[in-house]
């Protein structure tokens, strides 16, 4: 498995929201600017994001995003599986049936069913208050007088 810019950059857009929630609506160039993403793909990437019922609109001047829901109920398994699709690591778990036809005869199977569980329990355990809260503890370690 490996995860795209796509959803490199949602979550990336999404930490932004949470680490600024209390500033209200937030453009979507002010988190380009911030974090250094074409505006043009976050645009992209928004479309994907709005359906997902983790953000809220607001068109006109002070229009923007901001989050829908608490960091805390917003973990990065969700992130990646609305933008990526699903977290699979070989094609054929990627479907709810396996439609592989050594499937009664694969030895390795269980191998990665067991990796596709253990990634996934990781992801959806990480939520963006977790992230934004491991960055504010390395930036208090990182004191330097």
């Amino acid at each position: 498995m490996k995860i795209s810019t796509k959803g490199r950059y949602a979550l990336q857009m999404l930490l932004d929201l949470a680490e600024h929630r209390t500033d209200g609506f937030i453009s979507l160039k002010e988190i380009a600017d911030r974090r250094n993403i074409s505006k043009q793909y976050l645009e992209q990437i928004i479309i994907i994001m709005n359906n997902s019922k983790f953000l809220r609109a607001n068109r006109g001047v002070r229009g923007g995003y901001m989050l829908a829901k608490e960091p805390s109920e917003i973990t990065v398994g969700h992130i990646l599986r609305i933008t990526e699709g699903n977290l699979s690591s070989i094609s054929c778990l990627e479907d709810e049936v396996n439609q592989c036809d050594m499937v009664a005869t694969c030895k390795t199977l269980f191998v990665w069913q067991e990796l596709n569980k253990v990634i996934a329990d990781y992801l959806d355990s990480v939520t963006l208050q977790d992230i934004l809260n491991k960055h504010q503890e390395k930036q208090i370690d990182n004191y330097v007088i």
